[in-house]
């Protein structure tokens, strides 16, 4: 299997884990930095390649393409049957995983369309899902419980530019992801974006490690992954990523969470193209997710991030 083969989040995954094993030689914010430049130019080096075979599949079989299709990029992305394409998948895997799933809400400009590369809106999408999924469930579900879990409400802003009388001004796509999973709390809020940092537990749905973060329980406890250690347990079968890499595996859906890099992955690919993604939490009730993504339908030239 090629590099530019492998599905999208396995080149990271193996990248990041491989990191997690430097981890007592490195400081955090040297892993990041590294791993923010090495997958940042793997995304590069895909994306011109998937570009550049569409356009030639475009230019031998014009009339298999849509016209709303610039190569990869789609004209008329829409927000909204993007979130309930991952929603369904990732309600499919917190039921599986967890047993239970929160109904998604969809307000705002439900209607609204931008330019945009729908593949880098799906993975961004399914991973802060995943998240929200996770806490909500983790903090609200009990087995037999006639309480329902609060669902996630994802409210959606239309295409704006950043100062109306600018009209040279590129524009935005805003979405603004919310969830009652309890937030996180302030002593990690720092690390939330770090690569080497994961909230899930180690060997069951609920684990607590009180050695490794005293921080207590909750959906948002402190879990680092312990380099070598992790790496070593999982080859046979135990530790963090034996636990919920072979779960995912077994179901053939991938994980709801445990490896650590969906955030900074997302945050990553929303400023590919000079977006934003910002995480903000109400410690004790829940967590706020602002997505910016910039339209590319714009004439000028694109500053990547």
């Amino acid at each position: 299997m090629t590099y530019l083969s492998w599905p999208r989040g396995e080149c990271a995954y193996y990248i990041c884990s491989s990191f997690q094993e430097c981890s007592r030689y490195l400081s955090s914010d040297e892993i990041s930095d590294f791993l923010d430049s090495a997958i940042r130019n793997r995304i590069s080096v895909r994306l011109i390649a998937e570009q550049h075979i569409a356009l030639s599949r475009t230019i031998e079989t014009p009339k298999q393409y849509h016209d709303d299709h610039v190569g990869i990029v789609h004209m008329k992305c829409s927000p909204k049957d993007m979130i309930r394409m991952c929603g369904s998948f990732v309600r499919d895997l917190s039921e599986a995983t967890l047993g239970a799933s929160p109904e998604i809400i969809i307000d705002g400009d439900v209607d609204a369309t931008f330019a945009y590369i729908p593949v880098h809106l799906e993975y961004i999408l399914t991973e802060i899902l995943k998240n929200s999924f996770r806490a909500a469930v983790e903090r609200h579900y009990k087995s037999g419980s006639a309480h329902p879990i609060p669902p996630v409400l994802i409210t959606i802003s239309p295409p704006q530019k950043p100062y109306a009388t600018q009209q040279h001004l590129p524009s935005f796509l805003s979405m603004r992801i919310r969830d009652q999973g309890g937030g996180v709390p302030e002593a990690n809020l720092s690390q939330i974006f770090s690569y080497s940092f994961t909230t899930a537990g180690r060997n069951s749905e609920y684990y607590v490690n009180d050695e490794d973060n005293g921080s207590g329980g909750g959906p948002y406890a402190a879990q680092h992954v312990g380099g070598s250690a992790a790496i070593s347990e999982s080859m046979n079968g135990a530790g963090l990523f034996g636990e919920m890499v072979g779960r995912g595996v077994q179901l053939g859906m991938g994980t709801i969470a445990g490896l650590g890099y969906g955030l900074p992955m997302s945050r990553l690919y929303a400023r590919y193209f000079g977006g934003s993604l910002d995480f903000v939490s109400l410690d004790g009730w829940g967590s706020d997710v602002f997505l910016k993504l910039r339209s590319l339908d714009d004439a000028e030239d694109i500053e990547i991030g």
